[in-house]
């Protein structure tokens, strides 16, 4: 039914949209506002076969339907133009104060057998998530994401009031690999969890017949799983949120219909506009609960300090290059004998476990890790990680590394740089060029745990300046723009020219 008197009625639909009643013009502007270009749009098919114009609107004309996480854009939205918002939200039973200080009072997780300290934000994070059902906690990589998610099913599944959260319903976790499914059910297991009774892993091999209160499973094991599937969850926790901007992660989080509990956690957002919007909508208003600056200030975190090596090419190299487009340009770096011999030696030379991060499978990684175990002593021990790589395998060496002090593990930004637990890490070595902004903190972020006489992490960023006149590379300008995320999150860099 349309509205004029700029009135915008908000009905919660479910657990998933809002419906807005009002006028077909004040339709026509939510449609604009909530409409945003999707950038790199025109390297896309459907844009180029013009199938798709390259936007992405949030609210439909037709439905009058917007995601439910957004109602506090639509009441900016109505003060902007001086229209009425009038919200008929769902009664919903919250938790009372007292259940939650008695939680927090009882709640006496371990590791290792050692009793862990919960940290201020951490239980700021948790009371956060708890109170409004629907939020993005962001806290960096290594700040103890899976301690709040931990937390927050402990609350709920043991809450006092049945009506905050029903005994028959279930908590899904969602994650993006079959390694973080391991490692989060390892990691409930180390807090105190018995996960045999109450905690299920699905992903390719294991049953997707649901039986336990708490579902650990990857995105792809489950999207295409039917509506009634979801039914049985009442809350849904996103791990590494940022990732599900995707159609199938939307596609999962659209069918939790009846799924009042909707909390995201990730170390780092997407720097777009739209990114977020689609996170917030699908979960809720996004709280960044501590900082990594903030953390190293506390010593919560190893220091971190970051030496920019950049490689100053031959000019026949940089001739070469200079009309070469981003995958070939990248094709001869990684090809590079003088650079990989210089990665070689850097990974040989350092002390302490080291992590070599590569994007190329065959072309890259599988040749530093023969010419790096080729000139390591005997009793130095070096892995080789990708995406080929067993779950089991991958496990295994994570834990074989954690009692080394001088291994060398040669890993695919895939399978390492994301949420990948190395406590006893010194040295991270970015082996290929990258530009994106969260995989760039997730990597560093491998090595801010800390652990027994370990309490700083060092970096080392390979430039290549294949600069040609005025024109500089594809992969120089990449660092530039990493430059640029350094500065922002305040870290100690320093650069170093060095001649091939």
């Amino acid at each position: 039914m349309a509205r004029s008197d700029g009135i915008l009625l908000v009905t919660h639909y479910n657990d998933v949209y809002v419906h807005i009643e009002c006028d077909r013009g004040t339709a026509q502007e939510l449609s604009d506002y909530f409409t945003f270009r999707v950038p790199g749009c025109h390297f896309m098919p459907s844009y180029k076969n013009k199938m798709w114009d390259g936007n992405i609107r949030l609210f439909s004309t037709q439905t009058h339907l917007v995601y439910a996480g957004l109602v506090e854009y639509i009441k900016q939205f109505a003060t902007e133009r001086k229209y009425t918002v009038v919200e008929q939200k769902k009664n919903e039973i919250v938790a009372t104060e007292n259940e939650l200080k008695e939680f927090l009072s009882k709640f006496k997780p371990k590791s290792q057998g050692k009793r862990l300290t919960i940290r201020d934000y951490q239980q700021k994070g948790f009371l956060r998530a708890i109170k409004d059902r629907r939020c993005v906690l962001v806290s960096p990589t290594a700040s103890g994401k899976s301690l709040i998610i931990y937390m927050l099913i402990s609350f709920l599944l043991n809450s006092a009031s049945r009506a905050t959260f029903p005994l028959k319903k279930k908590i899904l976790i969602v994650v993006p690999t079959t390694n973080l499914v391991e490692q989060m059910y390892s990691d409930f297991a180390d807090y105190g969890m018995n996960v045999k009774k109450d905690c299920q892993r699905v992903y390719q091999g294991h049953s997707r017949t649901l039986s336990k209160r708490v579902v650990i499973s990857t995105w792809q094991s489950i999207y295409r799983q039917p509506r009634k599937f979801f039914d049985s969850f009442y809350g849904v926790i996103g791990d590494e949120a940022h990732g599900f901007k995707s159609q199938s992660l939307t596609s999962i989080m659209t069918k939790l219909e009846t799924c009042p509990y909707r909390i995201g956690t990730t170390g780092t957002l997407d720097d777009s506009n739209i990114h977020q919007l689609v996170l917030e909508g699908l979960f809720g208003p996004v709280d960044k609960i501590t900082t990594t600056k903030e953390l190293m200030e506390k010593e919560s975190l190893a220091t971190l300090t970051i030496s920019c090596l950049v490689l100053k090419y031959a000019k026949k190299d940089c001739y070469e290059v200079k009309s070469m487009p981003y995958h070939e340009e990248l094709e001869f770096i990684v090809g590079h004998v003088k650079r990989n011999r210089v990665i070689q030696n850097l990974a040989l030379k350092l002390e302490g476990n080291t992590l070599v991060l590569f994007k190329l499978v065959e072309k890259h990684g599988k040749n530093l890790y023969q010419m790096i175990r080729e000139k390591a002593k005997k009793n130095r021990k070096v892995f080789f990680i990708s995406g080929k790589t067993a779950v089991e395998d991958r496990e295994a060496i994570r834990h074989i590394t954690e009692k080394q002090k001088n291994a060398i593990i040669v890993a695919s930004y895939g399978t390492f740089s994301t949420g990948v637990n190395i406590r006893n890490l010194h040295n991270i070595v970015f082996a290929s060029p990258s530009k994106s902004r969260i995989r760039t903190l997730q990597s560093i972020g491998r090595g801010l745990r800390l652990a027994k006489e370990k309490t700083f992490a060092q970096l080392y960023d390979v430039v290549d300046n294949l600069e040609y006149g005025r024109r500089k590379n594809y992969t120089l300008n990449h660092f530039l723009e990493r430059l640029k995320l350094y500065n922002e999150e305040q870290f100690d860099y320093t650069i170093h020219n060095i001649d091939l």
